[in-house]
C-alpha cells in the first residue's frame, strides 16, 4: 500500500464533523463550536453571495449583505434553531439566507454593532470574477445556482486536501502530472504522454491515475459528509450535488 492510500485507512466519514460539533453546542458554550462555526462562515461564503447577487443585488450589497448575514448568524445564535436529526448544512444556510433577506438585515444594520464578530474577508474583485463564470447560465435560479456553487467548493476543497496529501509525501510533481486526470474520461487521459512525464510505464501511470481517482472519491465523500448531521443520507446528498454540478 502505498503513502497517499495508507492514509485512507485512517478515514472515517461517520466522525464528528465540523458542522456535528457546531450543532452540539449551538449554546456558544464551545470554542471549539465557535471555530467551527467561523471556518463554515470562511470556506462556504461564496455560494450565499451567488445567491444574492442572482437575486438582482449589486456587487457591494452582495458583499455586505454576505458579511451581515454571517455577522448575524455568529451574533444571533441562530444555529440553535436547527434541526439537529435532518439540518444539513447546506439546506440550513440558504434558509436562514431567506429569512435573513425578508428584510431583517436593515433593521439590524442600523443598530450598532457589537458582540461576536466573524472576520470574513470578501475581496469583490475576485468574487465578481467567479460569479461572472455563470453568466452563461443566466437562467438558473437563485437556489439552484446556490447548491450548484455550493457543489463546486466541495470538490475544490477536496482537490485541495488531495494536494495537500500528495505534498506532504513528496509528491507534489505526481499530483500536478495526475490532476487533469481526475475529471476526464479514462479513454481521454493522454497515458503514453502522462508515462513519460512521470517516468513510469505507461500501466504504472494507469494505476496511478486509478489510485489519484479512488482517494478523490474518499476524500469527496468525507467532505461531504462534514456538512451533515449525524444519521443523513450521505448518498442522496451526493446525488444531489451530482445532478447541481450538471445544472451549471
Amino acid at each position: 500500500m502505498d503513502e497517499i492510500s495508507k492514509e485512507s485507512a485512517h478515514d472515517d466519514i461517520f466522525v464528528t464533523t465540523r458542522w456535528t460539533v457546531v450543532l452540539h453546542a449551538a449554546d456558544g458554550s464551545s470554542p471549539d463550536a465557535e471555530r467551527a462555526l467561523e471556518e463554515i462562515c470562511k470556506t462556504y461564503w461564496f455560494p450565499l453571495y451567488a445567491y444574492i447577487r442572482r437575486r438582482g443585488h449589486t456587487p457591494e450589497d452582495a458583499e455586505d449583505l454576505t458579511q451581515e448575514f454571517f455577522r448575524q448568524l455568529l451574533e444571533k445564535n441562530w444555529i440553535a434553531d436547527a434541526d439537529r436529526e435532518k439540518g444539513k448544512l447546506r439546506a440550513f444556510l440558504i434558509t436562514a439566507l431567506k429569512h435573513f433577506m425578508t428584510g431583517e438585515w436593515r433593521k439590524a444594520s442600523a443598530e450598532k454593532r457589537g458582540g461576536r464578530q466573524v472576520h470574513l474577508s470578501i475581496d469583490t474583485e475576485i468574487a465578481e470574477g467567479r460569479y461572472a463564470s455563470t453568466a452563461q447560465s443566466p437562467s438558473i435560479e437563485a437556489e439552484v445556482l446556490f447548491d450548484h456553487q455550493w457543489a463546486l467548493i466541495l470538490l475544490e476543497l477536496t482537490v485541495q486536501r488531495l494536494k495537500n496529501e500528495y505534498s506532504d509525501a513528496g509528491k507534489a510533481d505526481e499530483f500536478t502530472a495526475l490532476k487533469d486526470g481526475l475529471f476526464l474520461a479514462h479513454q481521454r487521459v493522454d497515458y503514453p504522454a502522462l508515462a513519460t512525464r512521470l517516468g513510469k510505464s505507461e500501466n504504472a501511470s494507469r494505476v496511478a491515475v486509478h489510485r489519484m481517482r479512488k482517494r478523490f472519491r474518499e476524500l469527496y465523500r468525507n467532505e461531504v459528509a462534514q456538512t451533515l448531521p449525524p444519521g443523513a443520507d450521505l448518498g442522496e446528498e451526493m446525488r444531489h450535488l451530482a445532478e447541481s454540478l450538471a445544472c451549471g
